[in-house]
């Protein structure tokens, strides 16, 4: 078939696109009255990106160092500016134009829809399947949690999907341009889970089809298609090298990356990879998988409604509880039954599609139904993780990372896209003309006793599907003790009523597909028709997790960031310092790092160093200090002060204990930067982290005894000598030394080797680690400035790969027109 564009062709194509964004702008009806839709997540960032994107804005350079948290860390996985020489951050500039989240459900749609038209499916099953896969409940349960750039990458995902079809079994130049175009911008969404679970997909595609291969002697075509595919792969890891290497290489030094040499005893996750507990956490139920069907088989979400019929509503309203109607609007209950520590919403892949996935299990051919199908059993098996540990172990200890992502159940977006890829192929074949008509009816006979089958046995007995009683029941006494008896009745109603309505949309769909194989309706009107259906399926179970009332006016969104009294107060001192905001969970919100310099903060992937601090020295201090205040002895704080030499060396200078009352002054903080009369030297990190809470921070410091040679020994200590920090810039610091002999200083900045450079007088030289985390230099006498400057060289070189590989990507798109369409090239 050759590939022919027309004007007619392409304004068909235009208006389906247009109306993927009009469905978009719909269901984000709120966003045309000025409101946004702000989760947790994207609300973290607000805070913790704060002092990158404000220092950007004043045009004195770029950033790529924060000291907001955690003492200072690199802004790579944060706000780093990393795209300036990739060309196709124009292009997801472009597709981001359009408010949150409106641009991300268009680019769901856009996304699925570029997907089946790889796979040659026509465009108007294309654009049921893009509903279909758009529409998934947990694509929009995520944005309610802001997790935007896992939500950006399942956008690319789909089409990435298949540009690798089409280069291995279509137009292998227009496959390799769009692999080139779809990964790099899925890399530059930065959700590195989400695009590990690509490979998955994309690796047993590659085998199935190196098997055929084989079999049918192509495999020197097999192998042109893996050339190309390399060449894509590699212009797309160029043009996002500076995020990639820079992170690769930050990552060394995270949790998740290289030990720092405690032992067992002291070590905590940082830097060791991850738990398996702590992986396994969130595994999806074996019976869970059945949301997938039916949507409320476990309950829901963890906090969800109920109405004003259900047994709780009854119980309250038999308790004399008045307007049980009001009440019940917003009365949060624990409806969640599996074994998720909570949710917010099950994955529904829908009624229809599971319908139409059975259907494609008959009719589409091998080639490509056993590689949907083993990946589809795959992922679902790993998405049970400790449910299913057998092949969660193996995974976790022999395939390469897997053993670095947490919430396995976010695997289940692979399964989703498998299983409504297959039924979307199911619906193309069902359509051939060369299908049987005894093949099509059987094969429709079959997807209806059994996802039918199945939704009919739930709603006639519910009990099959276990207790209705779930873990936290056990928690509920006093005036809710009687939920103990309801909530099992109201899951159990819940399940029934899911059940009986997929039975009903997997009957409508059936009845229309049977009266299109009996003459009874034309094709246009079963198109129409299976559109109809599966937005109404997908739409109002969404509207369940992400509805009208989830927007808030902008204006208000601003408000929630406004400066309380203690954050008031302490922005009116202009100096460098740092700030412990006890109102938070220290180590887990990153809301104090959008006013201050926070000893705290909320990051992934903070450095291993400090989460040692944290656990070995920061948390028993904080505790002590909390500890004190909470009995009122505030009078007592400069003293303990004394003996909390950890916090003093980190600066902490501000306390906030409560957000309305003025936050103690601490007396004890070291400042800046301080000389030091001693120093010890530790032969391990166990031996150099416990010395750390034995020694006068501000009198003497400890260090690996790597670093001898770089310290000179200390000799008269000059008392008048002096180092004051003159001028701050999160990646510059510069430093005015007044000392009439020679000196060690050690500086209340977190030691970064790969960037920190130290200058003296303009002049490059060496410095060390102090203190476990902080840098130190041994300083000659005069007067001079010392400056710290932020200035990784693996940026700088990477930039230069991003603006090549830009080049390159130019030139191939190129190519490929030309041997994709100006020679018009066959599509096999």
């Amino acid at each position: 078939m050759e590939m022919k564009m027309n004007k007619r062709a392409v304004g068909v194509q235009v208006i389906i696109v247009l109306s993927f964004l009009a469905l978009a702008f719909i269901y984000c009806a709120p966003v045309m009255q000025g409101k946004t839709l702000l989760g947790h997540d994207l609300e973290s960032w607000n805070y913790m990106a704060k002092e990158t994107m404000d220092y950007n804005a004043r045009g004195e350079g770029q950033t790529f160092w924060t000291n907001s948290m955690f003492g200072g860390m690199p802004n790579y996985q944060i706000a780093a500016p990393m795209g300036q020489y990739n060309v196709l951050s124009y292009v997801r500039n472009a597709l981001g134009a359009f408010p949150f989240p409106v641009s991300t459900i268009f680019m769901y749609l856009l996304g699925a829809y570029i997907l089946l038209l790889c796979f040659r499916i026509n465009k108007w099953i294309a654009a049921i399947g893009a509903v279909a896969l758009g529409f998934v409940s947990y694509n929009f349960i995520i944005l309610v949690a802001g997790h935007v750039t896992k939500a950006n990458v399942i956008g690319y995902m789909m089409p990435l999907v298949g540009s690798v079809y089409l280069l291995f079994r279509g137009n292998k130049w227009a496959g390799a341009i769009l692999t080139a175009l779809f990964l790099a911008l899925a890399i530059m969404a930065n959700h590195v889970q989400i695009l590990y679970y690509t490979l998955f997909i994309v690796l047993i595609f590659g085998l199935i089809e190196l098997v055929y291969a084989i079999r049918g002697k192509q495999l020197r075509n097999y192998m042109t298609s893996v050339g190309l595919g390399i060449c894509a792969l590699l212009i797309a890891v160029g043009l996002n090298a500076p995020g990639l290497v820079s992170t690769y290489q930050y990552s060394k030094a995270t949790m998740r990356g290289e030990s720092n040499g405690l032992s067992n005893e002291n070590k905590s996750a940082a830097g060791h990879g991850l738990d398996k507990d702590y992986i396994t956490a969130w595994s999806y139920g074996v019976d869970e998988s059945m949301t997938l069907l039916v949507p409320d088989f476990k309950g829901g979400a963890s906090g969800g409604t109920l109405s004003a019929n259900s047994e709780t509503a009854q119980k309250l309203k038999a308790m004399g509880v008045p307007n049980i109607e009001e009440t019940m609007k917003d009365f949060q209950l624990p409806l969640y039954w599996g074994t998720q520590p909570f949710t917010s919403g099950p994955v529904y892949l829908g009624a229809i599609v599971c319908f139409l996935f059975v259907l494609g299990l008959f009719l589409v051919e091998k080639r490509t139904k056993w590689w949907l199908v083993s990946v589809t059993v795959l992922t679902l098996m790993l998405a049970w993780g400790h449910n299913f540990m057998p092949l969660t172990d193996f995974f976790i200890d022999y395939v390469p990372m897997y053993n670095k992502f947490r919430t396995v159940s976010m695997i289940l977006v692979a399964t989703c896209l498998c299983m409504g890829l297959l039924g979307m192929l199911g619906l193309k074949a069902f359509f051939d003309p060369e299908l049987s008509r005894e093949k099509a009816k059987r094969s429709l006979k079959y997807a209806l006793y059994i996802t039918g089958g199945l939704a009919l046995l739930f709603w006639i007995v519910p009990s099959l599907s276990g207790s209705f009683v779930a873990q936290s029941d056990r928690q509920l006494g006093g005036e809710y003790s009687f939920l103990r008896d309801t909530l099992p009745a109201d899951r159990m109603a819940l399940l029934r009523h899911d059940a009986l309505r997929s039975l009903i949309f997997i009957v409508l769909t059936f009845g229309v597909l049977w009266m299109y194989l009996v003459s009874k309706l034309k094709l246009n009107m079963v198109y129409a028709l299976l559109f109809v259906l599966v937005l109404a399926d997908m739409w109002a179970i969404n509207k369940r997790y992400l509805s009208d009332k989830d927007f808030t006016i902008q204006k208000k969104t601003r408000q929630q960031v406004q400066p309380s009294a203690a954050d008031q107060y302490i922005l009116n001192d202009k100096s460098y310092y740092r700030v412990l905001d006890a109102t938070v969970n220290i180590f887990n919100d990153a809301r104090p790092a959008y006013f201050h310099k926070s000893i705290g903060g909320y990051h992934a992937a903070k450095l291993s160093r400090y989460q040692e601090l944290i656990d070995y020295h920061l948390e028993g201090e904080i505790q002590m200090l909390l500890a004190s205040l909470k009995n009122g002895k505030f009078e007592e704080f400069p003293a303990l002060m004394k003996q909390l030499g950890v916090l003093d060396m980190l600066n902490m200078k501000y306390l906030i204990y409560n957000p309305n009352a003025q936050p103690l002054v601490n007396p004890e903080a070291n400042g800046n930067a301080w000389f030091v009369d001693s120093y010890r030297l530790a032969d391990n990190a166990d031996e150099e982290i416990q010395v750390l809470g034995e020694i006068d921070t501000k009198r003497e410091f400890v260090a690996d005894k790597q670093f001898a040679a770089e310290i000179p020994s200390i000799q008269d200590r000059d008392t008048t000598a002096t180092i004051l920090l003159k001028s701050y810039a999160p990646n510059r610091l510069v430093y005015d030394v007044n000392t009439q002999s020679d000196q060690v200083a050690v500086f209340s900045e977190i030691y970064y080797k790969d960037g920190w450079n130290a200058y003296v007088n303009g002049q490059k030289v060496p410095y060390f680690r102090a203190n476990y985390l902080l840098r130190a230099m041994p300083l000659k006498a005069g007067r001079y400035e010392v400056e710290f400057r932020f200035e990784p060289s693996v940026v700088s070189t990477s930039m230069m790969v991003s603006l090549i590989s830009s080049v390159l990507l130019i030139l191939l798109a190129g190519v490929a027109f030309y041997f994709g369409y100006w020679k018009k090239t066959t599509v096999k």
